[in-house]
């Protein structure tokens, strides 16, 4: 890579070389012809290499030479926009990327779904660079590149690997997953395996099934309550040992600069891999694949490099989190100079023929010299369109005023009175419009408010200017014929009001249009006086627009000033290339031109923009005297420059560069003047200035004769600047800033420079501070904003004794800098453009001139770069968004951001937090073609930017986070206990009432007898009523037919399946009523039945193995089902998923036996099994536990207490029957009971959401129990639907209780919801309540009918990560509602332990919730014979306390709190609140957080995240989001994810997944099954859109 300025290149090759880039840049031309023509102009100048050519080595230049050379070398370089250009830059930004190649950072590239990769085909099989030294290949171990034979190599390898798609495993694997990988092949390998590359890789990104069964379900769809349940299979024992994950939220101090993986073994497995995932194990037994699991190694070994020193202590108050406060650097640089003393301009001179005011210098050149030309236009050609004359500005401004004063409303009601604002509406290349209107607005004593045209009704900043005129009053607006013409128009041909603007009546200026004034009108022309002559607009850094208002005394006493300090004489001709509505150009061409006059050559940007040149030829044209430019266009000029003869700019006296100010503009005059040197232009020429809305022209350079006085020039340590203080690099170190001075203070201005913030006090010498100046020539006010006007046009500055420097107030200029030696002025920044990360100072310019000396910059625009910084977690973090162009690849962009990142890390000493690449031209744009920045910050805070690439470092920048967590000892037995108290909190336990009462039914141990009793006493009393999807009734049962139908069915048993009593029998059942039969029929046979949920026909691959698995650890010796399943099994599809061969007998129960038994089975002992209950947990585990005979009777008996369930009542059921509690109140409570139970299959609701509730109504049922997938499903269903519903008679009135029937926290959102949308129909809020169960047992609580409305309470989310419960009021910060679980069941008594101590705990106070009842399960049924769990759970003792009863531990954490309400016996009523499952909770930091909290924050962030899931690997947080919308959104969610949880949780995301909706799998409860998902992430499953790595 021979960088050209390292070559002696003669000045015509480097000009067309600058040419060919300009045409590339511009897209003129490609790629590869630029390449071609390139390497031709620059053959001959190589230094040609003896042998083989090797690819040249990166350029590992560091800046040496004399500082002339340096700033003088000629660079143009295939860049638009040199404001930001510095050789010395380049240079620096070089050597510090040199460094960095020592130590290397492997980032690790995010994944990107091919749809979102926008390439055309061809480019996706272009094989990667092999032979480029850039630093993302790296160099090999001994520091060279790879030899052109090894990039031969890895180039066929490349090619084979996209035609036979397959490569040496060996290459792949190892270059991925283990620590080796260096050189060509295996670089090439690691890029293989992360990049998109070859159609092998493509392949591999379509959907693959899930491992694992899946409960039968859609697969990962969600469906209602065909859900998919996961299950992964049990935990294989290796014989090796892994290395533990690594821990990446420590940071290691010792420098090492490389870290060695973990070696990841591969374990021989003899279990069924499901899916066809090939699996791997890492360090604890996660089945990961290489690609994905490879990535998160690279990041984990990137993230365990150091990068910042390790976080210093601090306070951890009992409770607060406290965020580390930057500590102040002992050693960092502070000011040393004495105090500065204001600096006070020249006088300025009185000369006698000056004007009293502008409009009298009009008066007098109109009349006197009236052909005297004022002002030349051009056309897009560069040809002359027309030249204003004196008389013509003079003649047509009178009638412009005369018009608006008399020709506006009545002549009793004038539209406009002196004093009036007026908007002026001009586009840019009608200067001559402009000016008369302006003038004609001076002479009519009205107040110009010069604004641009808006072009669309949502133009980036429009919307403010709009504002600002409706806050100005304004209510007419000026414009021309031309721009009224192009105005957007409605259908009836009225201008439409613009978004946020006031109505306006719109008034064409052109002369033909007007009338002519009277004769005996004249404008009053009078001396300039304190009266607002015009406001100029400015936009802040928010993106709010002020109006600067400006006195005529102070714009004549300007013009005046300005005359002077340029030397302006009359009839001289001015170029002007600015925009002439405000600022320089207003100032320049429109103000001081006609008090001196001038002729103005006005040269569009229209113009600019087809020729670059064209200001240049104008001054040659004209021979003009003075020319107004940016350094923007002399950078324009020098690119565009060719072998123009006929150049010449020896007639310039003065080049004024308006934006002097912006630290990058000297490499723009460096550069202009070693090329132009030679075309008569003399150093002294060029002036650069310094200016601001408010202050007006703070100071310019004059203009001398005197070439041998050098400029001023300034070598500054970017770290001191950093710090706010001047420190002369004399070392030329890497970070230096370049500036050059600015001339000196305005004549008659008095300057001084104080400190940024706080109270405007004087800085000293060395100081950096923001400029203030004292004079008549400045802004007045912001329009309408007394109290920003106090604060910045009414400044006293007060030296250190506090003493005030002057007695008039002085004027902020938002222009940072110092005074230099000789009384120059040099400015460092603008305050708009500061941003201050941890109490260190950076502008956004340097960090834009950083980003755009990273080379190459072929993959980005220049001059379309955004710095800002956004606040996260009290502190401003600086984000980076760039224009990426379309040719540019995944490799090119990302490499090119890791670079840029590197950059700036290595100059500034500072974090970039997020990198951001849009598409090309996406970016708001200013009228003038900059970046509008804050519209940008406004779309990147919204989400609404989609980048097309991503870099978030959050690992590197975020510093401040709250100290990780130690876990203090647990206060021991001794000091604790005293009765019922602990530490002097009351013992956190409950208990239901007592289940002592008798009925007529409680007689019966055994549910078989209950129903055989029923068939003789009540044989026609209905028991079960089934709904189809349309709410008729398919079929019910009385107490008699599901007595017969069972006996027949235990016949089948005994008869066709040969089965002994407490044989098991799995019944794969539909819901409804052939399930309830088979079950009493195994009762009624003495055999154990467990209920399975039957295979979905549509995705039997995935949901049968779960069926299968169930059946096989249940031990069944026969399966019942109907008819249609059995096809369903037999049929060609199940034997692809399982062979037939492997099931016991299937016994199809549709065609049953006509005879009953000989005898029905009684069992012995109330203690022998029942049935057994299997379930999914959410953490993926497949757990059946143990229903005795005695248990379900209790637990029956405690439902019918707890809800009054009577023979006469109704009960609508909506719920799975395969597991918990909603099996028992699907099969057992109504035959317990004897109420009826009206069953609604959850699957129809999918068909007919309102089916359940228009049931509840149209029974007038007073219990119902559902999901809260079928909450869901009714709250987003029918959600528009209320009106219809309510018209159709729906009435959810007479509804008691609606129990949501749960195994978690509640969820608080969507029972809020449903109770609020279906409030209209009748349904009291108080009505809605949940249950809680679990494994140990399957209800514990359920809100009854008697007894408190459930409560919610708030807690303090931090205080629970640290697992403390802390009550605080509803919307205080941090604070996390959470609702009772219900009233505790009839015979259940809880209490609260330390899940690691098992101590009793306190009221209020987290810990474990254990339980002890009549109708907890009896143990898990385990073929593994896991029996220390099995004690654990199910058999526990307090460790002091009491310590006899035996507990079970249900593996949830909660708190229970004594409420102030009763219960029906009178007693205060005990709360529980359930907070989340241990198994699912995280443990990060030391902390613990359970990830529905965090993801609560995640779907809250953005409008189409529609779900999330969180789960930790190896430390890394994990945020997996579901997007509902466009793909494009999805790199818009990155940052704002990666914000919400480092703001909300103090936590650093390390992984954020972008999937289609959907892919979260849900179990038939509605719950997430994270490890599931977990799974198929590592298993590279999930078919993602997009996977960023967060560094």
């Amino acid at each position: 890579m021979a960088d050209r300025d390292t070559l002696p290149l003669p000045l015509e090759v480097r000009a067309r070389l600058a040419e060919l880039e300009l045409e590339l840049s511009e897209g003129d031309i490609t790629q590869k012809g630029y390449e071609k023509k390139r390497s031709k102009l620059i053959g001959a100048y190589l230094p040609q290499p003896s042998g083989v050519e090797q690819p040249m080595a990166p350029d590992r230049r560091t800046a040496i030479g004399s500082s002339s050379s340096r700033y003088h070398r000629r660079r143009s370089s295939g860049s638009r926009d040199e404001r930001y250009r510095s050789d010395v830059h380049t240079e620096a930004v070089q050597a510090a990327l040199a460094k960095h190649k020592e130590r290397k950072m492997a980032v690790p590239m995010p994944s990107k779904r091919r749809s979102l990769v926008v390439q055309t085909s061809m480019d996706a099989y272009t094989p990667p660079d092999t032979s480029s030294g850039s630093e993302e290949e790296g160099c090999l171990p001994g520091g060279g590149t790879p030899s052109s034979s090894q990039g031969s190599i890895s180039m066929e390898h490349w090619i084979s690997r996209a035609i036979h798609g397959s490569t040496p495993s060996s290459t792949t694997s190892s270059s991925s997953t283990q620590s080796g990988g260096s050189g060509a092949a295996g670089r090439l390998a690691d890029v293989m395996a992360h990049a998109h590359v070859g159609p092998i890789a493509h392949l591999s990104l379509r959907r693959k099934t899930v491992p694992g069964p899946l409960e039968n379900g859609n697969s990962f769809r969600r469906s209602c309550e065909f859900g998919s349940e996961l299950v992964w299979p049990p935990p294989l024992e290796s014989e090796e040992n892994h290395s533990a994950p690594p821990d990446v939220t420590t940071y290691t101090s010792e420098h090492s600069t490389h870290v060695e993986r973990p070696q990841v073994s591969t374990v021989p497995r003899s279990t069924q891999k499901y899916g066809n995932a090939e699996l791997m194990e890492t360090g604890d037994g996660v089945p990961v694949s290489s690609r994905v699991s490879a990535k998160i190694q690279q990041l984990v070994n990137t993230l365990k490099q150091p990068k910042r020193p390790p976080l210093r202590e601090f306070f951890v108050d009992d409770f607060e989190e406290l965020l580390e406060v930057q500590q102040p650097d002992p050693n960092q640089p502070r000011p040393e100079g004495a105090q500065m003393l204001p600096i006070r301009g020249e006088q300025l001179g009185v000369v006698t023929n000056w004007p009293p005011s502008l409009e009298a210098a009009l008066q007098r050149w109109g009349t006197i010299s009236p052909k005297a030309p004022c002002l030349t236009t051009m056309d897009t050609n560069g040809k002359p369109l027309y030249i204003l004359t004196y008389g013509k500005l003079w003649t047509r401004s009178m009638k412009v005023a005369y018009n608006i004063l008399h020709k506006l409303g009545t002549k009793q009601e004038p539209m406009l009175r002196p004093g009036d604002r007026v908007a002026l509406v001009f586009p840019n290349n009608d200067p001559a419009a402009f000016m008369v209107a302006f003038y004609g607005c001076l002479l009519a004593e009205v107040v110009p408010v010069p604004i641009e045209v808006p072009l669309t009704r949502k133009d980036a900043g429009s919307q403010q200017i709009g504002f600002l005129l409706g806050s100005c009053g304004v209510t007419v607006a000026l414009t021309s014929d031309a721009c009224h013409k192009g105005l957007p128009k409605s259908a009836t041909g009225e201008i439409p009001q613009f978004k946020g603007w006031p109505k306006l009546l719109w008034f064409v200026t052109e002369s033909k249009h007007l009338s002519k004034p009277p004769r005996d009108w004249f404008p009053h022309i009078k001396d300039a006086n304190s009266d607002t002559a015009y406001i100029e607009y400015k936009t802040c850094k928010d993106g709010s627009v002020l109006g600067v208002t400006v006195m005529r005394i102070a714009m004549l006493t300007h013009c005046q000033a300005l005359t002077q300090s340029c030397g302006y004489t009359e009839a001289e001709t001015i170029v002007n290339v600015l925009d002439f509505k405000k600022d320089v150009g207003l100032w320049h061409g429109i103000l001081t031109s006609v008090m001196n006059m001038m002729h103005v050559i006005s040269v569009p940007y229209s113009l600019m923009k087809v020729n670059p040149l064209s200001w240049i030829q104008k001054v040659c044209q004209y021979k003009a005297k003075v020319a107004c430019v940016k350094s923007r266009d002399m950078h324009w000029a020098l690119v565009a420059h060719r072998d123009q003869r006929d150049i010449n700019l020896s007639s310039l006296r003065m080049l004024v560069v308006a934006d002097g100010s912006n630290p990058w503009s000297i490499s723009s005059c460096d550069a202009f003047l070693n090329v132009f040197q030679s075309k008569g232009l003399r150093p002294e020429v060029i002036c650069p200035c310094a200016s601001s809305p408010e202050a007006l022209t703070v100071a310019i350079r004059r203009p001398t004769n005197d070439s041998n006085q050098p400029a001023g020039r300034g070598v500054l340590s970017m770290q001191g600047l950093s710090h706010g203080v001047i420190r002369v690099d004399s070392e030329e170190r890497l970070s230096v800033l370049t500036v050059q001075d600015v001339g000196t203070v305005m004549p008659g201005a008095l300057l001084c420079v104080v400190k940024p913030d706080g109270v405007p006090q004087l800085c000293q010498t060395d100081e950096v501070g923001e400029l203030c100046v004292c004079s008549i020539a400045t802004g007045m006010s912001y329009y309408g904003l007394s109290g920003m006007t106090k604060n910045t046009f009414e400044v006293f500055p007060t030296s250190s004794t506090g003493a005030p420097v002057s007695e008039y107030p002085f004027a902020r200029t938002g222009l940072l800098g110092f005074v230099g030696p000789g009384g120059l002025i040099f400015i460092t920044g603008k305050m708009d453009g500061l941003m201050v990360v941890s109490g260190r100072r950076h502008n956004a310019d340097d960090i834009v001139a950083t980003a755009l000396a990273v080379e190459p910059m072929k993959f980005v625009y220049r001059g379309r770069i955004a710095v800002f910084s956004v606040t996260v977690l009290h502190d401003e973090r600086i984000v980076v968004v760039a224009e990426q162009r379309p040719d540019s690849t995944e490799e090119d962009s990302f490499q090119w951001m890791s670079r840029v990142l590197q950059a700036i890390d290595s100059i500034h000493g500072v974090g970039v937090f997020c990198l951001a690449l849009v598409p090309a031209n996406t970016l708001p744009k200013t009228p003038l073609g900059g970046i509008h920045l804050s519209e940008t910050k406004q779309l990147f805070l919204e989400g609404s930017l989609h980048p097309c690439n991503v870099l978030m470092c959050p690992h590197t920048c975020v510093t401040n986070l709250p100290k990780p967590r130690q876990k203090q000892p647990e206060i021991g037995p001794a000091s604790v206990m005293v009765g019922n108290l602990v530490s002097g909190k009351r013992i956190a336990q409950a208990s239901g009432r007592d289940l002592s009462q008798m009925e007529d039914n409680d007689q019966f141990l055994f549910l078989s007898e209950v129903l055989q009793w029923r068939s003789q006493t009540t044989p026609d009393h209905v028991l079960f009523t089934l709904l189809s999807s349309r709410g008729a009734i398919t079929n019910s049962l009385t107490c008699l037919q599901l007595h017969k139908r069972a006996e027949k069915i235990a016949a089948l048993l005994a008869e066709r399946g040969h089965l002994q009593d407490g044989d098991h029998v799995a019944l794969v059942y539909p819901p409804g009523l052939d399930l309830i039969a088979a079950f009493y029929g195994c009762l009624y046979a003495g055999c154990v039945p467990i209920t399975v949920r039957p295979p979905h026909p549509q995705n039997i691959a995935t949901t049968l193995p779960t069926v299968k698995m169930i059946v096989e650890v249940s031990r069944s010796a026969c399966v019942m089902t109907t008819q249609v399943i059995c096809k369903l099994l037999r049929s060609k599809e199940a034997l692809a998923a399982v062979d037939i061969r492997t099931w016991p007998p299937v016994l199809d129960t549709d065609d049953l036996p006509k005879k009953k038994p000989p005898q029905l089975y009684k069992p012995s002992n109330p203690d022998t099994l029942a049935y057994l209950d299997f379930s999914v947990s959410t953490t993926g585990m497949l757990a059946g536990v143990k229903m005795s005979h005695a248990a379900t009777s209790a637990f029956c008996r405690s439902v019918k207490l707890q809800c009054e369930l009577y023979p006469s009542r109704e009960v609508a059921i909506c719920l799975d029957p395969y597991c918990g509690l909603g099996f028992v109140l699907w099969c057992l409570c109504s035959v317990y009971s004897g109420h009826q139970s009206i069953l609604i299959p959850p699957s129809e609701l999918e068909v007919n959401p309102a089916l359940w509730l228009l049931a509840v109504s149209q029974y007038r049922v007073r219990d119902t129990f559902c999901s809260y997938s079928v909450m869901e499903l009714c709250t987003k269903g029918l959600g528009l639907q209320t009106e219809s519903l309510k018209s159709r008679g729906l009435d959810l009135s007479r509804v008691r209780t609606c129990v949501v029937v749960a195994e978690e926290r509640p969820r608080i959102a969507l029972t809020q919801s449903f109770s609020k949308l279906f409030k209209d129909l009748g349904l009291h809020p108080r009505a809605v309540s949940t249950s809680f169960g679990c494994r140990v047992n399957l209800a514990i609580c359920l809100q009854g009918t008697s007894g408190p409305d459930p409560t919610t309470v708030y807690v303090d989310m931090r205080a629970l990560r640290h697992d403390r419960v802390r009550l605080v009021e509803r919307g205080s910060p941090h604070s996390l509602p959470l609702m009772e679980s219900g009233k505790i069941l009839p015979g259940v008594r809880i209490i609260i332990a330390n899940p690691e101590t098992k101590g009793p705990l306190g009221d209020s106070h987290l810990g474990e919730i254990w339980v002890q009842s009549g109708h907890n399960a009896s143990g898990y049924f385990t073929v593994y014979g896991d029996e220390s769990l099995q004690s654990d759970h199910f058999s526990s003792r307090l460790s002091f306390g009491d310590t006899q009863t035996v507990w079970a531990r249900t593996g949830y954490l909660g708190f229970l709190r004594r409420t102030e309400l009763t219960d029906a016996s009178g007693d205060r009523h005990d709360a529980l609140y359930v907070v989340g499952a241990l198994d699912e909770a995280m443990e990060l930091r030391g902390m613990r957080y359970h990830p529905i909290d965090i993801e609560t924050s995640v779907i809250r962030t953005h409008k189409s995240i529609t779900e999330c899931a969180v789960f930790t690997w190896t430390n890394l947080l994990v945020v997996v989001v579901e997007l509902d919308g466009s793909e494009q959104e999805a790199l818009d969610l990155v940052p704002l994810v990666t914000n919400v949880v480092l703001e909300e949780h103090y936590l650093i995301v390390g992984v954020v997944v972008v999937v289609d909706v959907g892919v979260i799998p849900i179990n038939s409860r509605g719950e997430k099954q994270r490890m599931h998902l977990r799974d198929g992430f590592l298993a590279d499953q999930l078919d993602p859109i997009y996977v960023a790595y967060n560094m």
